[in-house]
């Protein structure tokens, strides 16, 4: 990973890396965002560039976690059913993008790059991760999900859908989609013959 250095030059250089890769997935996708094109849009050397990164998609991979996490907020509404609905909303109108095409450039290209995987986990995936544990912790200080649920599975069968629709294209990424994921997800898929 990028070392962590407190020095201005450093930290400068990256961020200008980060920006410029950020512009080219948005203008062309993982195709554009080659490491001459990430050099000449920032001024950072390539040198500089491989010193820090160990491909493209590496650079890509940390790029587009942040601009995820700065495009979806985690919502506020007070309820886990309001919170987790309206993430599942909002995650699945980003993939719906043009971001979706990116998402799914970068995950292809993670698994066929060894060395990119551990940022596209790190920066991307971990990141989304920790977010939606935050929202599960709420749920669960409310007493409003089941404690024997982990937030990673909960995170799994919310947002697994999604990716899965991306990817293989068989069915839609709309709002209505998003909210039919999130209702087979909270009130579960088997029927509740207790109460017959």
């Amino acid at each position: 990973m990028f070392e962590q250095s407190s020095h201005p030059r450093s930290l400068k250089a990256k961020d200008s890396v980060l920006c410029a890769t950020q512009e080219l997935l948005a203008d062309g996708g993982l195709p554009a965002a080659t490491v001459d094109a990430i050099s000449a849009q920032s001024g950072v050397s390539k040198a500089t560039i491989y010193k820090h990164w160990p491909s493209r998609t590496a650079i890509a991979a940390e790029a587009f976690g942040k601009q995820m996490a700065a495009a979806i907020p985690l919502p506020d509404t007070g309820s886990a059913r309001g919170d987790l609905t309206e993430q599942v909303r909002r995650v699945s109108a980003f993939y719906a993008g043009s971001n979706g095409k990116v998402f799914a450039q970068l995950l292809a290209a993670s698994v066929t790059d060894p060395a990119a995987a551990p940022y596209f986990r790190e920066y991307f995936l971990d990141a989304r991760r920790a977010a939606i544990a935050e929202l599960w912790q709420r749920a669960l200080n409310r007493g409003e999900v089941r404690p024997s649920v982990s937030a990673g599975t909960a995170t799994d069968i919310l947002f697994g859908p999604l990716i899965f629709r991306l990817m293989t294209g068989h069915a839609p990424l709309t709002a209505e989609e998003a909210d039919a994921i999130s209702s087979a997800a909270l009130d579960g898929l088997l029927q509740d013959h207790s109460r017959a």
